[in-house]
Formats: C-alpha cells, structure tokens, sequence
C-alpha cells in the first residue's frame, strides 16, 4: 500500500512520536514516525537526552539492528525543481563486530537513488555529535513525491539524520 502524500513536507526533525527521555525506540516496517514509515530493516527514533538532536530533541539512527529505511511521501509539482537539505551524523557507538566507526546511507527520490553519505564517526560522543549538513536537488515528476533516507552499513549503529527540508526551487536561494 502506498503512503499518501501530505499537503506539505513535515517532521522533517523527527519531533513525533514523542520518546522518553535517556532512551531510543525501535520502528519496523509498517510503523509511522509522524508522517515518516519505516520501509525496511529497523530504525531507532533517539531523544536528545540519549545523544545530541542537529535541531529539536530528537534524530533518526537508520539502523536500528542492522539498515533501515523511513520515507516520507509528499505533494509536488511536476517540473519544478526542489532543495532536500538534512543533518547527518552517527551513531558514535563503535564496534568492530556489528558498528564500523564510517556509517553509510543514501537518500533516494521515488526509489532512485540521488546521494550517497558516509559519516566518520571518529572522536564523535553523544554529546558532540559533529553533524554536517548535506544537500541534494530533484525536479519532480508526478504531483507527489517519495523521499527515502536508508542506511547501508552491516550492522547496528548507523548514520543518524535529523532537521530534514524540503524546499521548491521558487523558495529557495540555492535554486536559479
């Protein structure tokens, strides 16, 4: 069954479901996240007491126990061009049996990949998760669009994103 799209793009910051405080929740696929589903593998929905959020008070490992994946479909404009920018950084747990210290992922349109990331959690902590910020443009071809962000490392402990946005090419500076 296909997600509906949402009038506008949302929860870019993985503010709802609310988790408790110094803990993390594990979604499988089928379960919502505010209007992000889990397609595949597990993911883990952290709150900012447990490690640092890039914005608001919680982020997204995209692997829960080994690679996950959470889409967000929504409602675009076939032909216009559009901004997707998101905070990435890791899981800083390492270890060499089931989490490597580079994370890996991609984010795809519609299926399609369009960026591959690493993060190199070296020297990272919870408490200075070293998020870099990352971009990438698309030009809609239907009236609604699937953004999907997946991890790809073996294992559990994966790239964690957070304050995901979304932008068309007639609100944004990026675009001319």
């Amino acid at each position: 069954m296909a997600a509906q799209a949402t009038t506008a793009f949302s929860n870019g910051s993985f503010e709802t479901p609310i988790v408790a405080p110094n803990v993390f929740q594990t979604f499988v696929p089928g379960q919502d996240m505010g209007l992000w589903q889990v397609e595949s593998g597990t993911v883990d929905l952290v709150d900012n007491s447990y490690w640092q959020a890039a914005e608001g008070n919680q982020s997204v490992d995209l692997n829960g126990g080994g690679p996950g994946a959470v889409s967000q479909t929504f409602t675009t404009k076939p032909g216009t061009k559009y901004t997707v920018t998101y905070d990435l950084a890791g899981n800083p747990v390492v270890d060499p049996t089931y989490s490597p210290p580079v994370k890996t992922g991609k984010a795809l349109i519609d299926g399609q990949t369009f960026q591959d990331f690493t993060f190199d959690t070296t020297g990272k902590t919870p408490t200075n998760m070293g998020y870099v910020t990352r971009q990438f443009t698309f030009v809609a071809n239907n009236t609604s669009t699937k953004l999907t962000f997946a991890g790809t490392n073996v294992g559990s402990h994966g790239p964690v994103i957070d304050d995901v946005r979304v932008q068309s090419c007639c609100s944004c500076s990026s675009c001319s």
